[in-house]
């Protein structure tokens, strides 16, 4: 035990030397930090991994329901880690989870590099993609719940803001090195970037919760209550069993599974489906960008939604983007209005992305965010893996995206309802 405290405190020595030091709330850096994790984490993204779709079927030949496979099981493996990683979490903090995700996915990604093989990028692929949807997912968000109260949505926004210029920037590298020098070049490119924005932050300054500092949420000393001023909500405290039983986290289940297989299936394929529509590789590659832009956009915007606003009005317009989004892609003919259809898209995606964290958090508290959101995680990525999987299926089938589109329009539309119901649970856990 004393040497795990020793290391504790070795740990924390950068940290506490660098929060007595600065004139602002040590937050800010860890939110850096996650900003930093944030961006690496999109090498494995399904809008990178549409970049490579052409140029790996034209080499090996694969049909992209294989392609899409990997998606899909890597998904499901990390449906299988996220429950055993929510509560280590807790205990450890993200410092340690993200710091093993970023290596392991740098590695990965490096090495897909060399594929001989289905198997091999099966291999590689599905262990980044595991990182991606589970470890990177409950880390970054971990982490900002415990150190963030009253500006969490503020905090999330700028978390989300990284991780979406990430998106946009992960398929134009991997296009630019890809256009040089092959696919291959376009693997080691992320792999790099990957390691090189990843790591050494994470590793030397994130701080699992303010209170390892001596600090509170948000602050860096207690408010004092001024005579006269309303008391601040209590936070509320569920344990994972006490959250299940409420209405709120099962409706906040049923939007997850909803709009995560239209965030996924859509995003993977929207570069071939453009590509089918007419459009050049590089403009289609542009579109995919330009819908993590968009996202880029909302993303700031919800930075600014009054925390007094019910979250679940804001989830219920993401949906309503998500169905005129994926309504309009089948009509897509010409690059304007391919801008036009991602655009809308990739505003309700970067809503969805920014706000759904922040819910769990808000509904149900930071002590035992990481229990029960990697519960929650393991639904998410569940229906993340059926989105790609459904895409890539139906175009073997019909040679054409047009059903499945149609598909995520219903779903989208059914999201609302979910939102729309999804009500703060009473009490405090």
């Amino acid at each position: 035990m004393r040497e795990a405290d020793t290391k504790t405190s070795i740990g924390l020595a950068l940290p506490r030397a660098l929060a007595a030091r600065t004139p602002f709330y040590y937050g800010w850096i860890v939110l850096g930090c996650l900003c930093c994790a944030g961006f690496a984490r999109q090498g494995p993204a399904v809008a990178t991994l549409s970049i490579f779709i052409d140029p790996l079927t034209a080499d090996f030949g694969w049909s992209r329901t294989a392609v899409s496979g990997a998606v899909s099981l890597g998904g499901l493996l990390a449906a299988l880690v996220s429950p055993l990683i929510g509560p280590l979490l807790d205990r450890r903090g993200s410092r340690l989870v993200l710091c093993v995700a970023v290596l392991m996915n740098g590695v990965a990604l490096l090495l897909l590099s060399l594929t001989p093989s289905l198997l091999v990028f099966y291999l590689l692929f599905c262990i980044a993609r595991m990182n991606w949807a589970g470890p990177f997912d409950l880390g970054i968000y971990g982490a900002l719940n415990n150190w963030f109260l009253a500006r969490r949505t503020a905090a999330a926004s700028i978390a989300n803001l990284a991780q979406m210029l990430g998106l946009v920037a992960m398929p134009l590298i991997a296009q630019f090195a890809i256009s040089h020098d092959g696919w291959r070049a376009g693997w080691v490119a992320l792999g790099v970037v990957t390691l090189v924005v990843g790591f050494l932050p994470v590793w030397l300054f994130l701080v699992r919760r303010p209170e390892d500092l001596g600090l509170e949420p948000d602050r860096a000393a207690p408010v004092i209550q001024q005579p006269g001023e309303a008391a601040a909500a209590p936070e509320p405290r569920f344990s994972r069993r006490a959250a299940i039983r409420t209405p709120a986290f099962w409706l906040l289940m049923l939007y997850t599974v909803m709009v995560y297989p239209v965030q996924a299936g859509v995003s993977l394929h929207q570069a071939p489906h453009l590509v089918q529509r007419g459009l050049d590789p590089t403009t289609a590659a542009f579109i995919v960008s330009g819908f993590s832009f968009l996202s880029v956009v909302v993303t700031i915007a919800c930075g600014f939604l009054p925390r007094r606003w019910p979250i679940r009005w804001p989830l219920a317009l993401a949906g309503a983007m998500l169905v005129v989004g994926t309504w309009l892609m089948p009509e897509v003919d010409t690059a304007a209005t391919g801008f036009l259809a991602a655009g809308l898209f990739g505003l309700g995606i970067g809503a969805v992305l920014t706000l759904l964290p922040v819910a769990w958090a808000d509904y149900f508290g930071r002590q035992n965010y990481g229990a029960i959101r990697g519960l929650a995680l393991s639904t998410q990525v569940l229906a993340q893996a059926t989105g790609p999987l459904l895409s890539g299926a139906l175009y073997d089938l019909t040679g054409t995206y047009e059903i499945s589109l149609r598909v995520f329009t219903v779903l989208s539309l059914l999201s609302i309802v979910a939102a729309v119901a999804a009500r703060q649970p009473k009490g405090l856990g």
